[in-house]
C-alpha cells in the first residue's frame, strides 16, 4: 500500500469516529515516514468537521515543511477555524500554547503543544 492509499485509512477513521488521539498518532507516523515526493499524491480527506479538516491539513502542511516540499494544494483550500481552539481548557496554559503551537496549526486557529515528543 502506498502513502496515498495509507493516508485514506486514518482519515476515513476520523470521518467515521471523530477526534481520536490514536488515529492522529497513526496519521502522524505515516506522514513522518512519507517520502517528500509523495505529498503531492495525498488526496483531500473527506472530512465534514471543520476542526478535523483543519487539524489534518495542518499535520500535512507541517510534515511537508519538515520534508522541504510544498503541501498539497487542497490544504490551502480549507478555511481556518473562525475561533481559536486550545488543546486544553486551562487559561493558564493559553500563553504557552500560543507560543509553542507549530505555525501550520496557528494559521488554522488550533493551539497545541508539540514540544513533548514532537507528536501532533
Amino acid at each position: 500500500m502506498d502513502t496515498a492509499e495509507a493516508f485514506r485509512v486514518p482519515t476515513g477513521q476520523l470521518a467515521a469516529q471523530g477526534k481520536s488521539p490514536y488515529v492522529f498518532a497513526e496519521l502522524n507516523d505515516l506522514l513522518t515516514a512519507a517520502d517528500g515526493v509523495q505529498f503531492d499524491l495525498l488526496g483531500a480527506p473527506l472530512l465534514t468537521d471543520p476542526y478535523l479538516s483543519n487539524y489534518v491539513a495542518a499535520m500535512v502542511a507541517l510534515a511537508a515543511h519538515r520534508k522541504g516540499v510544498r503541501p498539497p494544494m487542497w490544504t490551502s483550500a480549507i478555511a481556518p477555524l473562525p475561533v481559536p481552539v486550545f488543546a486544553v481548557p486551562w487559561m493558564i496554559m493559553r500563553a504557552h500554547l500560543l507560543l509553542e503551537s507549530p505555525v501550520p496549526f496557528r494559521r488554522r486557529n488550533i493551539f497545541i503543544d508539540s514540544s513533548i515528543g514532537a507528536r501532533v
